[in-house]
């Protein structure tokens, strides 16, 4: 069955999510943050794309971002992918894939939604934290 067709528009900023495969972690030690920055910022200039907001979560990724070209996010996302996950792989000796499956994005078409992108952004390592200290409290 054939992909379905990614909606990449020129100007539209969009809400990019790529999560780990079985929401396992993508980031292993710190320097794989600043790894994945530096493939990011090189890739997002290459492609014509701008970052408007990010989080790097242990298991997965948020970005806010708008391209200047149709299809510029994807050619963002697909070199820091490959990128990213080699250095992870050759650092770590592991093999196969980091990710689960290609990043999701949805298009974001509201002045209202884009603002809850940025909250949803901000905030996604505040309430990762909440959450995990509310389970180390009932546990």
């Amino acid at each position: 069955m054939p992909r379905r067709q990614r909606l990449d528009l020129a100007g539209v900023a969009q809400h990019v999510i790529q999560r780990g495969k079985d929401r396992q972690p993508c980031f292993f030690r710190p320097i794989d943050y600043v790894r994945y920055q530096q493939d990011l910022r090189e890739a997002a200039v290459a492609a014509g794309v701008s970052i408007h907001a990010y989080v790097l979560m242990t298991n997965h990724v948020h970005l806010l971002v708008t391209g200047r070209q149709v299809g510029a996010v994807a050619r963002m996302m697909q070199p820091v992918g490959r990128r990213y996950v080699r250095f992870v792989n050759d650092a770590l000796g592991r093999t196969g894939t980091l990710w689960e499956g290609r990043f999701k994005s949805s298009l974001v078409d509201s002045e209202r939604y884009l603002l809850a992108c940025y909250r949803y952004i901000e905030f996604n390592p505040l309430r990762a934290t909440t959450s995990a200290e509310r389970s180390t409290v009932l546990s």
